[in-house]
């Protein structure tokens, strides 16, 4: 059994006071002011609360760290070396229709490394933490990957370009899955990066695939991914947290859906 360290211990504190808010919103989501900040990209009441709790907790604990968080963008800190990275509420579309899988995400990023990552999943009360070297946990639970290696048993979650997307987002998705749907044993879209991240962290998922992503939706889910012994790269070869195109699996398997996704403009054309 390991212990979170000081500061995973108050990021995880943070996460769950975080949540406690959003579940009453949860619970009241029908009366929640809602305004749009771009196409299907919706922002309410609750995301704020939730973040604000978030950064209060986190720079009171550790002053001088600097935040990259969603809806309020990067705060310079006086610490150049450490900075939070904040999602207070990934899956906000599902929270909004009332569908319970959403969660609270919080990563550190020490000297341009991701070093801890905490997913908290709301409605199921489950936390989700991962520190280099520590390995990760649910709970104190340890977790692994899961340990499949054939394509053709695995259940493989993505995450599909939202409308307001380029055409080219959307034709290139659909091109990938027709290229991984008949080569897996499932796929699944349940809307939250950083769920679909931990789950690959616990073994539920095998494999996960999204591209342009933001830094805030995946940071703490590649540190679990990582520490449970699994493998994350950038789809197409490039830095993961720039753009945010990730890839995530065990070692056997990355490489399968790498090949598949790499051929999926040709697969698509040729169908």
């Amino acid at each position: 059994m390991s212990k979170p360290s000081p500061v995973g211990t108050v990021m995880i504190a943070a996460a769950r006071a975080a949540g406690r808010a959003l579940a009453r919103d949860f619970g009241e989501v029908e009366n929640l002011q809602v305004s749009k900040k771009g196409p299907a990209d919706f922002v309410s009441n609750a995301d704020h609360r939730a973040e604000e709790i978030i950064y209060t907790q986190l720079s009171k604990a550790r002053p001088g760290y600097g935040f990259v968080m969603e809806e309020s963008g990067i705060v310079e800190g006086t610490d150049k070396s450490n900075k939070f990275i904040v999602d207070p509420l990934d899956g906000t579309l599902n929270f909004l229709h009332g569908q319970p899988h959403y969660a609270v995400s919080i990563a550190l990023e020490r000297e341009g490394k991701l070093l801890t990552g905490v997913v908290y999943d709301v409605a199921k009360n489950e936390i989700f933490w991962a520190e280099t070297g520590r390995g990760a946990w649910l709970e104190q639970r340890k977790l692994r990957v899961a340990t499949r290696t054939r394509l053709n048993e695995a259940v493989i979650a993505t995450g599909t370009p939202w409308h307001g997307k380029s055409e080219a987002a959307h034709t290139g998705f659909a091109r990938e899955l027709l290229a991984m749907t008949p080569a897996c044993a499932g796929i699944r879209r349940y809307g939250s990066a950083a769920l679909d991240l931990a789950w690959v962290a616990a073994g539920r998922f095998d494999g996960f695939w999204e591209r342009d992503l933001k830094p805030w939706d995946i940071a703490a889910g590649i540190v679990l991914v990582r520490e449970a012994g699994g493998a994350v790269q950038e789809i197409d070869g490039g830095d993961v947290m720039s753009t945010g195109s990730v890839l995530a699996s065990n070692a056997d398997l990355q490489p399968l859906i790498e090949k598949q996704l790499r051929h999926a403009a040709s697969f698509g054309k040729q169908s």
